[in-house]
């Protein structure tokens, strides 16, 4: 049972393999989204260090690394526009059985439980498509959106982590939170289907 490419669905929300014809739609989302995104954006410590040269090689890039079975890229949809990205990385396989969820959403879809839902879905068809034990999230102290998707899916708050990971220019501490898939035997997503029903 292949765990990619894959889609992936609940409701108004799809997750499904980033495409280089998604070239237009993501390069408009992410510029209306700029002020909302770049704090939080992943940056090299390497002065040197160039971007991808093009949609399409940053796209060929995630996808050799998703042929490799070391990650997830998705896009992530809402009633069929593209909104956001998530991509399930750093999979590791033998004892650990381990990978890190990151994502973005546009800011007029923010609050909807789009975020959420995409983390639930990735989780689950991680552990059981992908046979994972344990999903991680890392993120920033005052990235408030974002730690209120882990606290809407119960993620496990696993504490502080200094100068963690080289955003927006500079060494950024990090909270991490994770789940192991025992934990969620039911998964994730009818955990979060739960917690949406009681308000």
């Amino acid at each position: 049972m292949t765990a990619w490419p894959a889609t992936l669905a609940e409701g108004s929300v799809r997750l499904r393999p980033l495409r280089r014809r998604d070239r237009r739609a993501w390069h408009s989302t992410r510029l209306a989204n700029a002020a909302w995104l770049e704090p939080w954006e992943a940056t090299s410590p390497d002065p040197l260090a160039q971007p991808p040269a093009s949609f399409a090689v940053f796209v060929a890039d995630l996808q050799r690394e998703a042929r490799a079975g070391r990650a997830m890229p998705f896009a992530i949809e809402y009633d069929g526009v593209l909104v956001g990205q998530l991509t399930v990385t750093g999979i590791v396989y033998g004892s650990l059985r381990s990978a890190s969820i990151g994502y973005w959403v546009a800011r007029e879809v923010a609050g909807r439980g789009i975020a959420p839902t995409a983390v639930a879905l990735a989780a689950d068809h991680a552990w059981f498509r992908g046979g994972l034990h344990r999903i991680e999230v890392a993120i920033r102290p005052e990235n408030a959106p974002s730690l209120r998707v882990v606290e809407k899916l119960g993620f496990r708050d696993e504490g502080r982590r200094p100068r963690y990971l080289h955003i927006a220019g500079a060494w950024r501490d990090h909270r991490v939170f994770a789940l192991n898939a025992e934990e969620v035997p039911g998964g994730l997503l009818e955990r979060w289907r739960r917690a949406r029903a009681v308000g």
